[in-house]
Parts: structure tokens; sequence; C-alpha cells
């Protein structure tokens, strides 16, 4: 078996190629049909995994939140059903169009673009470049948004690691210290709030760091660093189950159902968690045994599942109301182990932001720099790479909440590629005899995801322009607007 790094960059390239552009040619996408694949089952379960777990796992027991201990759990299971159902959907409409007109294996954009194209309807067929064209939007906007998910996650991570020690070291243990607006104390209590940075000061300070990671254009050069980021992220995980399990509440102390002006916040939250539809179909098309991906489909979602709703109940639990828009800002500092799950897993997450950014930099550059002439073309790659990262860094800037970026990214665009894409695809491939069950059923799916995308992006766009009762743990104080504020008691 080889090296899991190397495999990271195998996966991503399909997809990236995708993206850049139109169609392979017959003869490119012969030679590609023709290379040797070299991932295994074990393997790609390995990529699913790594494929599905990052921030929105952390902001996953606040969408328990917002859902209550009881609907939130069930609610997220069945997502986690529908959202599995929706990837067997599109492997089999792209097996399907494949075989059907003998094409090389289709990527998401190619799959909806083909099913177009071979539609009965007119219409459809004249839109087919549309469709390529808004799904690959969709990729773009959904891989930027994760990144501007990264910077708010990273601020927010070191800001507590470092005036979290800062505020240990001189004698404040408690981190609730750091989000006291009370004056109350002196000497080194008064010197360490006076020292306190506002989050955004701390985004502008990584995003020199972002913008020369961003710079690299080859991801194997980064296979070292991508092993580690997973092996650290991995650690960061046992450690944060190991702190929550040590003293579990009592879950009959929480509301069973939220209220539901609060449910498009889950929904938001968990569709982000569990989009990872991006990658199935380049992950199907590289592997050894393209047969066997369902049965490795279903297993690697199942333990993604299990996870998912294990740590977001078990968290909810232990932090109760008090939870924030990622786990790890509730561990206190008074410990190695949790300054060390927050240093590991921000590690792991700012290596991440090169894998996500590559997409839609790959998508984008070529299209600017083709655009001018050959001298000047380098500085327009560097140029455009260096704007992308500022735009997603203003977009934190502005919304630096990271429950609401993590709802607004999922309501946006996830849901249009984990629940509406996919259903309507399987309506136009089957669309010569369709059976009431499948219509109803992917009608269904497809309204559950439209529904989300509107009500999601309504709430959350309303909560961050007139913040309410969703930020009790973010009120205003006169340094940052953003930081939690804990009454003085």
């Amino acid at each position: 078996m080889g090296s899991t790094e190397q495999l990271d960059m195998e996966v991503m390239m399909p997809l990236m190629e995708e993206g850049g552009g139109e169609e392979n040619s017959d003869e490119e996408s012969s030679e590609l049909q023709q290379q040797p694949r070299g991932i295994t089952f074990t393997q790609t379960l390995l990529h699913l995994l790594k494929g599905n777990i990052g921030t929105g796992l952390l902001g996953l027991p606040l969408a328990v939140r917002n859902a209550g201990i009881v609907l939130g759990p069930v609610c997220l299971v069945l997502m986690g059903v529908v959202c599995v159902h929706c990837m067997h959907v599109l492997v089999t409409c792209s097996h399907q169009l494949s075989e059907r007109f003998k094409k090389s294996p289709l990527g998401y954009s190619d799959t909806v673009a083909v099913a177009m194209e071979t539609s009965s309807s007119h219409c459809l067929r004249r839109g087919a470049p549309f469709g390529r064209h808004l799904v690959n939007f969709f990729l773009v906007l959904t891989q930027l948004g994760f990144c501007s998910v990264y910077f708010v996650f990273l601020a927010e991570n070191i800001k507590q690691v470092v005036e979290g020690h800062r505020g240990n070291s001189s004698g404040s243990v408690s981190v609730m210290m750091l989000y006291s607006n009370s004056t109350e104390g002196g000497g080194a209590d008064d010197l360490g709030a006076g020292l306190e940075l506002d989050q955004r000061v701390y985004m502008l300070l990584l995003l020199p760091l972002l913008i020369l990671l961003s710079f690299i254009t080859d991801l194997r050069s980064m296979a070292a660093l991508s092993a580690a980021a997973n092996v650290c992220m991995a650690i960061s995980l046992v450690l944060i189950f190991t702190y929550i399990l040590h003293d579990v509440g009592d879950p009959r102390r929480l509301p069973f159902v939220s209220t539901w002006s609060k449910f498009p916040f889950f929904f938001g939250t968990a569709i982000f968690a569990f989009e990872g539809i991006g990658v199935v179909l380049p992950l199907e098309n590289q592997m050894r045994e393209p047969k066997r991906f369902p049965q490795a489909l279903d297993i690697g979602m199942g333990v993604v599942i299990v996870l998912y709703v294990s740590l977001a109940t078990l968290g909810y639990i232990r932090f109760g109301d008090d939870i924030k828009g990622s786990i790890t800002l509730n561990l206190p500092h008074d410990t190695w182990s949790n300054l060390l799950v927050k240093v590991l897993y921000s590690f792991g997450v700012y290596v991440s932001f090169a894998v996500q950014f590559f997409v839609p930099a790959d998508i984008l550059v070529p299209a600017v720099c083709e655009r001018v002439s050959e001298p000047y073309r380098r500085p327009a790659d560097l140029c455009t790479r260096t704007l992308l990262v500022c735009i997603t860094c203003v977009v934190a800037i502005l919304v630096p909440r990271l429950d609401l970026v993590i709802s607004l990214v999922g309501a946006v665009s996830s849901s249009a590629l984990a629940l509406v894409f996919p259903p309507l695809v399987e309506l136009v491939v089957h669309s010569a005899r369709p059976s009431a069950l499948l219509l109803l059923k992917d009608l269904s799916i497809a309204i559950l995801g439209f529904l989300g995308f509107l009500t999601g992006t309504y709430v959350t766009v309303g909560e961050i322009i007139y913040p309410g009762d969703q930020g009790d743990e973010h009120l205003h104080d006169d340094r940052n607007w953003t930081t939690p504020t804990i009454p003085p008691p």
C-alpha cells in the first residue's frame, strides 16, 4: 500500500482537471482511462474519512443545540443517510452515462452536463454548458467558503492559545478570564486583559502566511505536511473525546427540541459537515476496483455518521448551552492536553487550507492568465491567488463568528451540491420512464435542499446583520464584538 500522503494528491488531481476548463479530448480521455488505478478498497475508506473530518465536525455540538438533544441527533442521522444516498445517486448516474455514451469516467460537472446534453428536452440540451458552469461555480464557492471558515477557526483558536497561555502564566488559570469585560482586580489580571487582541487582528496576522501557502502550485510538494496534518487532527479528536467523556452531564437537563427558528442553523451546519460529495467521483474513478466503491462508501460514511453523532451529542451534553462554534473553544486552558488539541488541530487546518484552495485556484487562475501575455502570466497568477485569499479573509472579517460562517457556506453552496443537483440529475437520466416512487423521492430531496438553502441563507444573513439570541455567547464588548462575554458573578 502506497503512502497516504501521495494518495491525497492522486485523488485531488481528477477533481482539479475536471474544473480547469472544458472536457479533455477523446485521445486524452482514453489515455487517462488506460492509466493504472492504484487506490485500494482500504485506501478509499481512508480518503472518505479524511475528506469528511474537518472543521464542520467540531461545529456539530452547536448544531445539536440548535435542534435539541433528541431532535438533533435524529435529524443528523437522517441527513447523513440522505447525503450518502445522493452520493450513490451521483455515482450511479455517472456510470450509466459513461457506459451508455462510451465516455471516460465523468466528474461532477461532466455528469451534469452530459445528462443535460443527452436529455430529450431541447431546453435542457441547450442549457448543458450552463449546467457545467453552475456546478463548477458552486464547487468554487464551496471551497472558498471552506477557506473563510478556516480563517475564522484559526483566528479563534490561536487567540485562545496565545491569550490563554498568557493568562495561565500570570496566575489566571480560568478560561473565563479571557471573555470577561470586568475590570475588577489588578496587576497581572489587568495586564492580561489589556493585551487582548481583536480576533480580526489575528486574521490579518494569518493573511501573509496563508497567501504564501496559496502560492504552492504542486500539492505533491506538501505530501509530508499533509500526512503530519492528518496525524495531528486524529490525535486532537482522541483528546477531545477523552475530555468530554471524563465528565458527561445529565442530558435530561437539556431541551429535547429547540425552537424552530434555530433549526435552519442546524441545517446549514449539518450539511456543511456532510458536504463531501465533490470528491466522491474522483475517488471512485481512482479505485482499482470501482465496482466495490458503493460498499466502501457505505462503510466509510457509516463511520463518519457515527463519529458525527457521537461528538455532536456528547459535546452538547458536556457543555450544554455554553457550547461554541467549535468545541475546541470550550476546552479550558488548565492542562497541556487541551492546549495541544487547539495547536494540533489548527496546524491540520492550516495545511488543509492549501488543499481546499487548490481547486478554485486551478479553475480561476488559468482563466485570468490566458488573457495576459506570456511575460506577465506568472505575476498575474500570483496576484490572482493573493486576491482570492484576501477575499476569503475579508469574508471572515465581515462574519467573524465561526458558527455563522459554517451555517452560511452550508446553506448557500453545500445544500446545492449535496442535495439539489444529484436527484435532479437522476430525474434527467431517467426522464424517459421515471417511476412515481422515483419522482416523489427525488423531488422531495431536491425540495428539501432548496428549502434548506432559502431558510438557512435567510436566517443566517439575518443573524449576521442583526445578532440576536443565536449569538448570546458572542455579546458585544468595546474591544471585539465577536468575543464571548460572561457577566461577572
